[in-house]
């Protein structure tokens, strides 16, 4: 395979604008070929618009398209320029998306049928239990009536005219506080990133420095953490993102195609 065309002087070769929107992305060689899979030679060979390591153009192409993702270019209009550079299809036959990041697929869960027995257990216990206090209150009910029934007349209650019952006011009712997420544990931080407006690169790790999460988010996906001591970020395409710490709405975790550092404690809810 050939290394490609030389670009004209208006419009960067495919392999150029990947390595700048790396660089402005603030993602090293390393972070990148983490996310896409894609190992490091061949990535290295891709920004030096050498596609020889690729082993064909449809590689290639999956090559280029994982790698756009990764670092927040639209991958489209690189893919075509790469398929007039090198005289090929710019449409090839869909292939399985070798490169995206695994999804973790949970297992269907299997009934536990001791547990449903025990609550069937609890309810007709329950049930018998509630039939006999009914029974022993109605009869006292009974017994009390028959023998004062001038008693049980008298007895009946007005509202106070001073409780907001009787000058005819609505009971207040309890305010619904509208977070976007529950608030973190005592103790605790809870933070939930969502890719509202455009795929975002989001590395997360805790206040061990364990990584709990890296990878890209496709716009419309979310993802929550939760430690004891501190949560940290880099965002990319800081401007898609919302953030949500502790409960709180912090709106977009920067600007538009921005990288971004952050760090969130317990009780924190601006940004670190």
């Amino acid at each position: 395979m050939s290394i490609g065309n030389t670009p004209s002087a208006d419009r960067p070769s495919v392999g150029r604008a990947l390595a700048q929107a790396r660089t402005e992305a603030g993602l090293t060689v390393d972070e990148v070929s983490t996310t896409t899979r894609v190992r490091v030679p061949i990535l290295q060979s891709i920004e030096q618009d050498d596609f020889s390591r690729c082993g064909g153009d449809v590689y290639a192409r999956g090559h280029i398209r994982a790698i756009a993702r990764a670092v927040g270019v639209d991958p489209e209009p690189l893919i075509e320029q790469y398929a007039a550079d090198h005289d090929t299809d710019s449409a090839p036959p869909p292939v399985a998306p070798l490169y995206e990041a695994e999804r973790i697929k949970s297992e269907p869960r299997r009934p536990n049928w001791t547990a449903a027995m025990i609550a069937a257990i609890v309810a007709v216990i329950g049930f018998v239990g509630y039939t006999v206090v009914s029974g022993s209150a109605g009869d006292s009910g009974k017994t009390s009536a028959q023998s004062s029934p001038s008693a049980s007349a008298s007895t009946t209650t007005s509202p106070s005219p001073s409780s907001p019952q009787g000058n005819g006011a609505p009971t207040a009712q309890p305010t619904d506080t509208g977070s976007a997420i529950a608030a973190a544990p005592p103790g605790k931080v809870t933070v939930k990133v969502t890719a509202e407006s455009g795929a975002s690169w989001i590395q997360a790790t805790d206040g061990n420095g364990k990584q709990l999460f890296q990878a890209s988010l496709k716009e419309g996906q979310s993802k929550t953490w939760t430690d004891d001591k501190k949560i940290k970020l880099i965002v990319g395409n800081a401007g898609a993102v919302q953030l949500f710490v502790n409960g709180k709405d912090l709106g977009p975790a920067g600007g538009k195609g921005q990288v971004v550092r952050l760090t969130y404690t317990p009780g924190d809810p601006t940004q670190g």
